[in-house]
């Protein structure tokens, strides 16, 4: 029995062990000096190796993220969420000869739970992709007005990408090598988002989604999760449906 008075699950040890020699973890940082080291200790505990792509930083968030035990790779300026997804999706199919990737947020709202979930699932069921979504979870932690946007969102994803996805703007996915090859990302803001779903429905590998739990924090809505960033990334999205 353990601290919290619950009686440890061996299969699920199995699982995470397994996971966790399977799969990387590539992470944008961006200033996130407050939050990183919690995040990657928390982390590491399942998944060892983790790819932090230091956007352009000005904090020590580098610093704390080698300190942690992750590989970090460096961009000079800030270039954007997209730009570091790929230099760390670059990196992790040149240097690692690991099945599966994973995209992870650096501020605390991803669960390294639901990643083990979506490893399992594309080994079960022989899926090339794995999409976390929002709105499958039966634990939603998003106001109404969040939600409205977001499906809004994935509405014109799909009338561009031809993806009908219920959560397109999650971060949270799951790759495997084949399908991580197939990325070559342009975009570098928060356009990307739309541009994964493009690339990877063009390549006719096996998809599907998942539910995930998001934690919204003060933080992370500070980061970038507020209700107006939202809101721009729908009006940008739905300028280009026109």
């Amino acid at each position: 029995m353990n601290k919290t008075g619950k009686v440890p699950d061996p299969t699920a040890d199995e699982e995470n062990s397994a996971a966790g020699r399977e799969v990387a973890l590539v992470i944008p940082i961006y200033n996130e000096g407050p939050v990183i080291a919690k995040v990657l200790s928390e982390a590491k505990t399942i998944f060892p190796h983790i790819i932090c792509v230091d956007d352009g930083s000005v904090d020590d968030s580098a610093a704390l993220a080698r300190a942690a035990g992750a590989t970090v790779l460096t961009h000079a300026i800030n270039l954007g969420q997209g730009a570091a997804l790929q230099t760390g999706i670059t990196y992790y199919l040149q240097a690692t000869d690991l099945p599966y990737v994973a995209t992870f947020d650096a501020d605390g709202q991803h669960r390294t739970d639901d990643v083990v979930s979506m490893w399992e699932r594309a080994k079960t069921d022989e899926f090339d992709i794995i999409f976390g979504s929002r709105f499958l979870s039966e634990r939603q932690e998003m106001g109404a007005a969040k939600r409205i946007v977001l499906k809004t969102a994935a509405w014109a994803t799909a009338r561009t990408t031809h993806m009908e996805l219920t959560d397109a703007h999650n971060g949270l996915r799951l790759l495997s090598r084949r399908a991580a090859g197939k990325l070559n990302l342009k975009q570098n803001r928060m356009a990307h988002a739309s541009e994964i779903v493009a690339q990877l429905g063009k390549s006719g590998l096996p998809w599907a989604e998942m539910p995930v739990h998001i934690r919204y924090t003060d933080y992370s809505k500070a980061k970038g999760q507020s209700l107006w960033n939202s809101i721009n990334i729908v009006m940008d999205l739905v300028m280009g449906v026109r």
